[in-house]
């Protein structure tokens, strides 16, 4: 398997992230957006940094449960229930400061919405690895 992350010449510099990621892979895996429910299924408490804090953990389970680390992501999608670009901004920078921060690297949107599937839920991230 091999993952190449390219920025090409004519696109804008971005902050961390790839514009092109290319997989040569036998193996793809696919995440449901990954909630901020704790195993309990118990909504995470801690506003905003709590709930991306769960996301963090409940993807590396799940990354982890398929054999895969967050080196082996190739495309995240981030979804934040905000209009705030500050909100968005904090969960962008708690995700680079986590153990998920490789994951990162790679081709990934960041958005916010009007409101995401459970009440009170802040933050989902979409992941799609590569083995």
């Amino acid at each position: 398997m091999s993952i190449e992350r390219t920025n090409p010449s004519g696109l804008h510099q971005t902050p961390g992230y790839h514009h092109v990621t290319t997989v040569h892979a036998d193996t793809l895996i696919y995440l449901a957006g990954q909630c901020p429910l704790q195993p309990s299924g118990e909504l995470a408490q801690g506003g905003l940094e709590g709930q991306t804090a769960q996301v963090i953990s409940n993807i590396l389970t799940a990354l982890e449960s398929a054999g895969a680390k967050p080196e082996d992501v190739v495309r995240t999608v981030i979804y934040v229930a905000s209009p705030d670009r500050e909100d968005l901004a904090a969960v962008w920078t708690q995700l680079n400061a986590s153990q998920l921060a490789p994951a990162f690297t790679t081709a990934s949107t960041l958005l916010g919405v009007a409101q995401l599937g459970f009440p009170g839920q802040l933050v989902e991230i979409d992941v799609t690895a590569a083995l």
